[in-house]
Parts: C-alpha cells; structure tokens; sequence
C-alpha cells in the first residue's frame, strides 16, 4: 500500500519561492490502477517524480507497506520494488533489447521468458529481441520495451509518467492493451499520468490534479462522467 500523507513541494531561486505540491493526501490499495491526470503544469508529474525519490518533498510523508520512504534514495525505493517509466525513456548504444530485460530482471533471462514480456506488450519479439536500445527505435517502439521491463522487474509498485506523449496513434492503442493486461493480472499496484480518456477508463480510480492540490479522486465510473461533465467533451484531457 502507498500512503501519502500531506505531502508538499516547494522549489526557491532568485524570484522567490513557489509551492508546485500543497498538501497532498491518498492512498493506492494494493493491486490497484489509479490515473493521476489534471491541467498541464498541476504539479501531476512532480507527485510521480516525488513517489520515486527523484525529488524529495519539503513537507509530508510517503509511507509503502508501512515503511516512511520520505528520504529513502531512488535505489532503494527500487530495491522495494518501485518502478518508474519517463515520458523520453533512455536509449542505450550498444545495449540489445534482450540485455536490457535481462538486466531488469536481474538476472538473464531465458529468450522464451524475453518473448513473453515482449508479445506482452505487442512486439514481435523475432523482430526485437536482437536490436539495439538506440535511435533506430521509434517513440513507440521504445516505450513498449521500456513498459516490458519494468514487467520484467516483477515490480509491486510501477510508475508511468504520460506513457502516450509523443507517439503514434498505433503505438498508443498497443499501449492502451498492455496496460490493460497490467490492469487484469493485478500483481502490482500501478500508476499513471494521463490526459488520455483511454487510458482513465481502465483505471480503477482517477485522481485530478490542478495547482498542486487533489480537485477530486474516486472510482472512475463516478470521477469520469463528472470530468467529461464539467469540460462539455472538448476539454484537453481528451
């Protein structure tokens, strides 16, 4: 269980001090899919990048399976089976696709165990299995691998900062059916931020976000219609 208790960020510099998190509180249950979406510039992927330990709140607690987190590294977040995926995954020269997951897992993994995790989230794995983690792949390609490692981490708590930024419309619906294996297997909590109406209709809770406070969060065939509501079908969430 992930608990966050009145959690706040501030950032200062020479024009002063401005607050991007204020006094955030929730709680995802184990196993559960919650969608963190809300305007650009709500402070949704700051809350991402604090659950992992990228940033560090200056107010509140982050509380996992009972354990405070709050000043726990971004490796030992990992070591509890925390994950996190970029908007821009990395890409490495010289890495192939199955070292990669090879890496993920810790271990190396056998090549029927690598196509597995790549069939998981619609790639052929005779075509990728091989390839290199460079250039040569797509925006789409690349978040696809980089959603089977995290698979491959065997991962209790995996972290998807707006996995549909920047990709084509047929990356985006392979995208939408991993999420949704994800979503049925229900062996790890997970979390996204999304503006796609695709990707919070599978979720089982959607939490809206603007300047830095929770607007609303419940389950998501009460919070949705709501959401839909309010903007009239031609909000930017769409």
């Amino acid at each position: 269980m992930l608990e966050l208790k009145n959690v706040s960020f501030k950032v200062s510099d020479d024009k002063g001090t401005a607050e991007i998190i204020k006094d955030v509180s929730l709680t995802l249950d184990d196993g559960k899919f919650i969608v963190i979406t809300g305007p650009n510039g709500g402070g949704k992927s700051t809350l991402a990048k604090l659950i992992m330990g990228i940033e560090k709140p200056t107010g509140g607690k982050i509380i996992w399976n009972g354990t405070d987190i709050t000043d726990m590294s971004i490796t030992d977040r990992a070591k509890l089976g925390i994950g996190y995926a970029f908007q821009q995954p990395p890409r490495f020269k010289g890495l192939s696709v199955r070292d990669l997951l090879s890496l993920a897992h810790g271990s190396d993994l056998p090549e029927d165990q690598c196509c597995a995790y790549l069939t998981n989230v619609g790639l052929c794995s005779r075509d990728y299995l091989n390839r290199q983690v460079d250039t040569s792949l797509s925006g789409g390609e690349i978040k696809r691998i980089e959603i089977a490692t995290l698979m491959a981490r065997n991962l209790q708590l995996a972290i998807y900062d707006e996995p549909e930024a920047g990709i084509d419309l047929w990356s985006f619906n392979m995208l939408v059916e991993s999420f949704k294996g994800i979503a049925k297997r229900r062996k790890e909590s997970m979390i996204i931020i999304s503006h796609q109406e695709r990707i919070m209709k599978i979720a089982d809770e959607i939490a809206i976000i603007a300047n830095g406070v929770v607007k609303k969060i419940g389950p998501t065939d009460e919070v949705f219609p709501e959401l839909m509501s309010e903007f009239d079908n031609t909000c930017t969430f769409r």
